[in-house]
């Protein structure tokens, strides 16, 4: 019995370990595009009422995010730090899309059912 205990939480551990890094990556590419002002981000950020000025630290949420999960490979409570903040920022996201009436929020719906996703995963493991 402890050894069938033992394999789930490791099958749950590389469960995590897959979308925590296909999750950091996708983070660590939206933080570059948003630092870089890309034209798409930027036109997206403006339909939605966020300040220019946000940009940076809208992206730093997103680093800080992507390096959580990977450091939570490690670390289990920093793992679930980062999924818990990354799944409120996505919450937002989804807010935000809500009050300006942009109801283009799947992206922002679907990476919060994977940060949850990553939270059960890793709060399993």
């Amino acid at each position: 019995m402890i050894y069938h205990h033992r394999l789930l939480e490791f099958i749950m551990f590389i469960a995590y370990a897959v979308v925590a890094a296909l999750l950091a990556l996708t983070l660590t590419a939206s933080a570059t595009l948003t630092l870089r002002r890309n034209p798409a981000v930027t036109a997206s950020m403006q339909n939605l009422g966020v300040p220019d000025s946000w940009l940076p630290r809208l992206a730093g949420l997103k680093a800080a995010g992507a390096i959580g999960l990977v450091a939570g490979l490690w670390l289990t409570p920093l793992g679930i730090a980062a999924a818990i903040g990354v799944s409120l920022y996505f919450i937002g996201a989804a807010i935000a899309h809500l009050r300006a009436k942009n109801y283009e929020l799947a992206p922002a719906a679907v990476l919060t059912l994977v940060a949850i996703g990553a939270l059960v995963l890793r709060a399993t493991s």
